[in-house]
């Protein structure tokens, strides 16, 4: 159902060291197949955002829920598990493991959680093929061009079928030309797949593929268009 909604976060709070606020009173909801975009100054707070919504950090007020789990009633071992099954990450270096191949990169979400390595295969192959790397999958990073090392991370983000996935600057070590080839399938893969997805980014290409342009500021999120 592309209406419903994946991620809910209510009424969240962060502080730094020293007592600084970064943000209060912030309210989300996004729903299966949206696309949001976050952006704001730096220093703002759009990365520490990004780790509470994935259980890496933990907010001084509010909650989290990723479908109808509310990541502050989870211990270290639940949020490990939730993160390897329910989220999927892309980031701006790529994080492509360089001694494995291509195959064995998009499988690993999957070997976190079966053993079953022919289906692990097939299904990482059959991810490959959909980012357009189908012919790839026994090369390895050092072969790849930085458009083919993000293709294998949004491979990698979806190949699990996760609820949500948090994407960080997913293009910003890319030329424009390759960076809007990125965008498109990336775009096009999480309304497919109808996961929710969060895009932080300081490029206006990026934000411009967004279902939701939201700001970060202190007094939370502001909607940019």
């Amino acid at each position: 159902m592309q209406d419903r909604a994946l991620l809910r976060v209510t009424a969240l709070e962060k502080s730094v060291p020293g007592g600084r606020q970064l943000f209060r009173g912030l309210d989300l909801t996004a729903r299966a197949g949206q696309l949001i975009a976050i952006v704001g100054e730096s220093g703002v707070g759009k990365s520490t955002l990004l780790n509470i919504l994935a259980g890496l950090d933990a907010p001084d007020a509010g909650h989290v829920a990723i479908e109808d789990t509310i990541l502050d009633t989870l211990d270290e071992a639940a949020l490990t598990r939730l993160r390897a099954t329910r989220i999927g990450f892309v980031f701006q270096a790529f994080h492509v493991l360089p001694y494995l191949t291509l195959r064995q990169n998009v499988a690993l979400p999957l070997a976190l959680v079966s053993n079953d390595r022919r289906a692990i295969a097939d299904q990482a192959q059959a991810m490959l093929a959909r980012v357009g790397l189908g012919t790839r999958g026994d090369g390895y990073a050092r072969d790849l061009s930085g458009g083919e090392l993000q293709r294998v991370a949004i491979a990698r983000a979806l190949v699990h079928r996760p609820a949500l996935i948090l994407a960080d600057e997913p293009t910003g070590n890319l030329d424009p030309d390759t960076a809007a080839k990125i965008l498109t399938l990336f775009s096009d893969a999480v309304r497919e797949q109808g996961v929710a997805a969060i895009i932080v980014t300081h490029s206006a290409a990026a934000a411009a593929i967004a279902d939701d342009v939201l700001t970060l500021t202190a007094s939370g999120l502001e909607r940019a268009r």
